[in-house]
């Protein structure tokens, strides 16, 4: 098994592609590791010394190290941990699949709004979020504001800010007019 790497926008993440399916659909997202309780291949990252985050796409991992690690020094534990797990023979997530779309349910009379925005995050931010290591994903729209979650790469990557204000809400005011602004949200 050859694993390639990727860097991506944020200096303290690392895009981890194994050639095969890992997620299939959908994603996870791991802050920290009691939140990968449920995913054997986030438990082996975990457990090398200085990963802070792991976010599963649905053909790559992408790793988050602490600032004070250089990737140098932990890189090759993270490789080893990825192709332990694929040959383990394990599956990657135990329980119930991640949901496909990622997006918060959001009922209110701005329903048809609500579907155009996730409909341009699905068709046009999230594929290019993808490509960076990362996740972007609808939590709400309220009096003109879209709120969103980055995860993966780009959670705290230092473009993140310019991302959402000069792209993504660039975009989504230019076909939304009711769109006044985009805000990020923590988990």
């Amino acid at each position: 098994m050859f694993i390639q790497t990727e860097s991506t926008p944020n200096p303290a993440t690392l895009k981890f592609l194994p050639g095969e399916s890992v997620l299939g659909q959908g994603t996870a997202d791991f802050p920290d590791a009691g939140s990968a309780q449920k995913s054997p291949l986030g438990r082996r990252i975990f457990a090398v010394d200085g990963v802070t985050g792991v976010f599963l796409g649905s053909d790559f991992v992408t790793v988050t190290k602490a600032p004070e690690i250089e990737w140098d020094h932990i890189k090759p534990a993270i490789l080893g941990a990825v192709m332990d797990h694929f040959q383990s023979g394990q599956p990657v997530m135990e329980g119930e699949a991640p949901a496909a779309s990622g997006h918060a349910a959001h009922d209110s009379e701005d329903h048809a709004i609500v579907e155009q925005i996730k409909e341009l995050l699905d068709t046009r931010v999230r594929p290019a979020v993808a490509q960076d290591g990362g996740d972007i994903t609808f939590h709400g729209f309220e009096r003109g504001v879209v709120y969103l979650h980055m995860q993966g790469a780009c959670a705290g990557c230092p473009s993140s800010t310019l991302t959402l204000k000069m792209g993504i809400e660039n975009l989504l005011r230019h076909y939304i007019p009711e769109v006044t602004e985009v805000r990020p949200v923590a988990a």
